[in-house]
Formats: structure tokens, C-alpha cells, sequence
């Protein structure tokens, strides 16, 4: 198995050191994908930004079969020129398209969003632009953390319900296989029943719409957290006859 979402000390919020990131996987027989932040559109631009030739010089090193390198890029139309020559122009294993923020503001820092906008009306509004950012970001091989919004915003009931949600999540579905884009299964939330049970009924919905391939994020930011709930992910995309898979020089590659 591979855990394809992983920050080490490239990204601004974790300091995870690639070696103790190593040992973890030695311990526990299992692949990583480094994917450190980029998130151009973050207020203060000396964040969420990596030397990308630094992080090529120094991780290249202990780049092989077992630990592959990669991107999170937060999807923005205001830098998807920016975001598309990123990950053309540097030999990325695999390019995670996620959304981080709405209305200018990163979502974990939008108590004022969360405050002024009903969670229905903004709930609606982040699937939108999921849709919208997708159609100028083709070139991502996962979309991430389909539920980020439940993990950051600030209301009593943050899950994204699918029953309530269904026609806006299966439109976010329907547009990634069509355009040939996988879907991540981030494990980070897989300790909330509430939150497995839900997920469940979005990623049978992918089934059922046509999708096949999921990948596994831990979305670690320290090496104990590599890994993360995998044994239930792997139940659950089984449950919903989907295939678990990685991405070695953007190119798909079936887990075993």
C-alpha cells in the first residue's frame, strides 16, 4: 500500500523530517508520497511555497520504489497558469489538486465566512467551486480531501450530509471521471463514525456513476500519523468495489 498525502518540513505546517518519515515505513511495510503545500493563492506569499529545486536536491536522494515525490496544489483560477507550469516543468510522481480557500480566505481561518454564510449556502458554493477550479486544473491526477470543508468549518454539524448534498457531490463526482481525475479517500477523519458512514455513501456514489480508482492520504504531518486508519480505508473502498492506487511519473499504478 502506498499513503499518497504526506507534508514534511517543505510545507508550512508540519515539520516531519524525511527520515523519520523513512523509518516509519520501513517499520510498517509501506510506500509514501511526499507532497508538500503549494498554495499560491495563500495571503502571505512567503507560506504554503517551496524551493521546488531544493526539495527535488535534497529528497531525491531517497526517491525509489518505495517513497515517490509529489505536490498538493491548492487550486486557485487566479494561479492556474502558474499551477499547470508547476507541475509540467518538474518531475512530480503525482499532482494532488485540492481546495483550500474560499472568498480569499483559507478555510481553517474563515470564522467570518463561517459566521455570515449559511452552511447549506456555503457548502453549495465549495462543490461550485470544485467544479470550477477542476475545469482550469486538468492536469491534477487526484482530486484531495473531497470533505476538507468538514474538517475546517465551524458549525455545529460540519458533515457535508449526502443526502442532502447528493446533487451538488455527484456533480463534483460526475466531472472527475469524465475528466479522468482519481479520488482521494483522506484518512484523516476515518475515527468519526458519523463521518465513515457518510463517506461511504459518497464513494458508493462513485461506483455507481462510473468511477474505479481511489487514493489513500493520511494527510500526515508527523510520522506517526503515516498511514493513518488505512486498514478501514481499505475496507471501505473494497465495500464500494474501488480499486486502491498510486501515481509513479504521473503515471497510474494498481496497489496490491
Amino acid at each position: 500500500m502506498f499513503d499518497t498525502h504526506l507534508h514534511t518540513k517543505y510545507s508550512t505546517d508540519s515539520k516531519m523530517n524525511i527520515k523519520d518519515a523513512i523509518n516509519k515505513i520501513q517499520d510498517h511495510q509501506i510506500g509514501i508520497i511526499v507532497t508538500e503545500h503549494i498554495d499560491l493563492n495563500y495571503k502571505d506569499k512567503s507560506q504554503f511555497n517551496f524551493n521546488i529545486k531544493d526539495y527535488f536536491n535534497e529528497y531525491g536522494l531517497y526517491r525509489g520504489e518505495g517513497l515517490l515525490l509529489g505536490v498538493e496544489i491548492g487550486m486557485s483560477n487566479k494561479y492556474s497558469k502558474e499551477n499547470r507550469t508547476i507541475s509540467m516543468d518538474y518531475p512530480f510522481d503525482y499532482v494532488i489538486g485540492s481546495l483550500h480557500e474560499m472568498y480569499d480566505t483559507d478555510l481553517y481561518e474563515a470564522e467570518k465566512i463561517y459566521k455570515s454564510i449559511s452552511k447549506r449556502d456555503l457548502y453549495i458554493e465549495y462543490f461550485k467551486q470544485i467544479i470550477n477550479c477542476l475545469e482550469e486544473h486538468p492536469f491534477v491526477d487526484t482530486l484531495g480531501h473531497i470533505d476538507y470543508i468538514s474538517r475546517c468549518a465551524a458549525y455545529d454539524d460540519k458533515e457535508m450530509h449526502y443526502e442532502e448534498f447528493r446533487e451538488y457531490i455527484d456533480a463534483v463526482l460526475r466531472k472527475i471521471i469524465h475528466m479522468g481525475i482519481s479520488l482521494e479517500l483522506n484518512t484523516r477523519r476515518l475515527e468519526d463514525k458519523k463521518a465513515v458512514e457518510n463517506l461511504i455513501k459518497i464513494y458508493k456514489s462513485y461506483f455507481e456513476l462510473g468511477g474505479k480508482y481511489v487514493t489513500l492520504g493520511s494527510d500526515a504531518h508527523r510520522p506517526e500519523d503515516i498511514g493513518k486508519n488505512f486498514t478501514l480505508a481499505k475496507e471501505i473502498i473494497d465495500y464500494c468495489n474501488l480499486k486502491a492506487v498510486y501515481f509513479k511519473s504521473r503515471k497510474i499504478e494498481f496497489t496490491h
